[in-house]
């Protein structure tokens, strides 16, 4: 069963960091770009930040130079480091394979000012 379980997510005033984690099965995920996407409320989701099974990452303009992501193929893992956070941040965020339709079930955000 292709599945990710997004986590990591809470409350943090403006300016602050906090890092999400992405754990997936069901794929072969060293094999895999993984992304980062976000919904806010009333909007469609967006695109964030993805990495490629080689490590070449790209990120979303409204988000580049604040938010990095990783991979740990060893733990199936996938984060986003997030820094510098803005109230435009607050979402819920999802991860997902580029090759695959499975969303999980997010994990919310949610940036003070």
């Amino acid at each position: 069963q292709v599945q990710f379980v997004e986590s990591g997510g809470g409350l943090v005033q403006a300016g602050g960091s906090l890092r999400l984690s992405c754990a997936a099965s069901g794929i072969t995920f060293s094999r895999n770009t993984i992304g980062w996407y976000r919904q806010a409320p009333g909007k469609q989701r967006e695109f964030v930040a993805h990495i490629t099974r080689g490590g070449y990452t790209n990120y979303a303009e409204s988000v580049k130079g604040r938010f990095t992501i990783s991979r740990d193929n060893a733990k199936n893992t996938v984060y986003l480091q997030m820094n510098s956070l803005k109230p435009e941040d607050t979402a819920v965020y999802y991860c997902k394979a580029l090759d695959y339709a499975y969303w999980g079930q997010g994990t919310q955000v949610t940036v003070s000012s």
